[in-house]
C-alpha cells in the first residue's frame, strides 16, 4: 500500500499498469473512493498506467476535522504524482473529482496533460450543500445515504442492479462523517467559475443524461463553452458513469486522450476500442488467436468487424454486457449460425457474462418465439458446451 504524507495526513494512492504507458490520473466522487473506477479500470490498462487516490477524508486516507477547501485537495494530487515519480498527466475526476482536477489544473499547470471532466460544475448551489453538510455533522453520512444513491444512479439501474446499489449505499455510510463534511465544504466554497478560461490544456466534457446532480444543461455546457477548445460527450447514465456505464466511459477516455502514433487516425482509434471491448467479452486467448489468423485475404475484414460491431455496437452505453451477451445467443440461435452461436456461450458462461439458468431461459424463450427445432439444436450445442467447462473444471481441480 502506498501512502503520501502532507499536512500531517496520510493520503492512500495504487498505481497499476506497464511503466511505458502514458499515465491517466483517477479522481473520485464525494462519498465514493478509488474503488469506483474498479470496472473501468481493466479496460483503460492496454491504454494507460493508471494512478487512483483516495480523496482526503475518503477510503483509506486520514480524514482530518474541519472544513477542506480545492486548492489543498489539488495540491494533494500534485503531491501524490511527485511520490508517485509521475511528472505530467491526464486527469479523468468524477463531480469532486472534476473539480479538483480543475483546480490542479489552475493551481499546478505543468501537472495536467489534459482533463476529462465526468459529471462534475465550476458552480453548486450553496445554500443546499451548506444544509447537506450540517446534516451530516449533525447525524452521520446514514442520514443523506439514500438521497445521495438516488443522485449517484438512475432509477432503472438501480432495479436492475440492486447490488451494486445496496454496495454503494452501505460505502456512504460507512465513510467519515467528518470526510464528506470536509469535502462537501471545498464543493460549496469552489470559487472555479471565472478562472475556467485560463484552462489551456485539451478538455473534455462528460455528462450523463439521466444526471441530476449536475446536468449537462446548467453544468457541463458552462464548462464546454467556458474552457477552450472544451469538447463533450454525453453518455447514457446519470451521476457516477463508472459504474453504470464503464465500457461506454473507457471508450471515450482512449479516444480522447491516447494519441500515440498508431492510433491517431479515426479508423484505428475505433479499432483500438473495438479492440477493448472484443478481449473483454471473449477473453484474450480467443482475441489473439483471431489477430494471429489474419490474412492479407481477411485483415480489412478483421478490422471492419472490430471498429463496427465491437467499438460502436458493443461499446455503446445503451445496454450492459450481460444483456448483449444474451441477446446475441437468442439471436444466432433463432438464425442458426452455431459458430457464433458455440463462441458466445462458451464466452458467456467462461467469463461470467451469464448463469446456466440464463442461458436456459434465453433457450426456453427462443423455442416459443424461433421455432422449437432451432432451441433443440441451441440446447444440444449449448449442453455440449457446458460438459466440456465441466470436464476441464474436473480435471484441474
Amino acid at each position: 500500500m502506498a501512502f503520501t504524507h502532507r499536512d500531517g495526513i496520510s493520503l492512500y494512492w495504487r498505481l497499476d499498469g506497464a511503466e511505458d504507458r502514458p499515465p491517466l490520473v483517477l479522481l473520485n466522487s464525494i462519498g465514493t473512493d478509488m474503488a469506483l473506477w474498479d470496472a473501468v479500470v481493466p479496460l483503460l490498462l492496454p491504454a494507460f498506467r493508471l494512478l487512483r487516490i483516495d480523496t482526503r477524508g475518503h477510503g483509506a486516507s486520514d480524514a482530518p476535522a474541519g472544513d477542506y477547501d480545492l486548492a489543498t485537495l489539488a495540491s494533494d494530487v500534485a503531491a501524490i504524482m511527485e511520490d508517485a515519480d509521475i511528472a505530467q498527466a491526464a486527469i479523468a475526476g468524477v463531480s469532486l473529482g472534476g473539480m479538483i482536477a480543475m483546480q490542479l489544473a489552475l493551481d499546478h499547470p505543468a501537472r495536467v496533460g489534459a482533463l476529462a471532466l465526468i459529471c462534475t460544475s465550476a458552480a453548486m448551489d450553496r445554500d443546499s450543500w451548506t444544509a447537506r453538510i450540517e446534516t451530516v455533522r449533525r447525524a452521520g453520512t446514514g442520514a443523506i445515504a439514500d438521497a445521495a444513491l438516488g443522485r449517484f444512479l438512475s432509477p432503472s439501474f438501480q432495479r436492475y442492479h440492486p447490488e451494486i446499489a445496496d454496495g454503494l449505499k452501505r460505502g456512504i455510510v460507512a465513510q467519515s462523517d467528518a470526510g464528506y463534511a470536509g469535502a462537501g465544504a471545498a464543493i460549496r466554497d469552489m470559487a472555479l467559475l471565472d478562472r475556467l478560461g485560463t484552462v489551456a490544456v485539451p478538455t473534455l466534457v462528460i455528462s450523463g443524461n439521466a444526471d441530476v446532480s449536475t446536468p449537462f444543461a446548467g453544468h457541463g455546457e458552462v464548462l464546454a463553452r467556458r474552457i477552450l477548445g472544451a469538447r463533450h460527450r454525453s453518455l447514457d447514465c446519470a451521476h457516477l458513469p463508472p459504474i453504470e456505464a464503464p465500457a461506454a466511459l473507457a471508450a471515450v477516455l482512449i479516444s480522447f486522450l491516447d494519441d500515440r502514433s498508431d492510433v491517431a487516425d479515426a479508423n484505428d482509434t475505433l479499432f483500438e476500442e473495438g479492440l477493448v471491448n472484443r478481449r473483454r467479452v471473449l477473453g484474450d486467448e480467443w482475441v489473439d488467436r483471431a489477430l494471429d489468423n489474419r490474412t492479407s485475404f481477411n485483415a480489412d475484414f478483421q478490422a471492419m468487424i472490430t471498429r463496427i460491431a465491437w467499438a460502436e455496437i458493443w461499446g455503446r452505453p445503451g445496454l450492459d454486457d450481460r444483456t448483449r451477451r444474451l441477446l446475441v445467443v437468442a439471436i444466432t440461435a433463432s438464425l442458426g449460425r452455431w459458430e457464433e452461436f458455440a463462441l458466445h456461450v462458451r464466452a458467456g458462461l467462461e467469463r461470467n457474462g451469464f448463469t446456466r439458468d440464463e442461458l436456459k431461459e434465453v433457450l426456453m424463450q427462443t423455442a416459443i418465439y424461433a421455432g422449437v427445432p432451432a432451441a433443440n439444436h441451441a440446447f444440444v450445442e449449448a449442453g455440449a458446451i457446458i460438459a466440456e467447462i465441466d470436464a476441464a473444471a474436473d480435471a484441474s481441480g
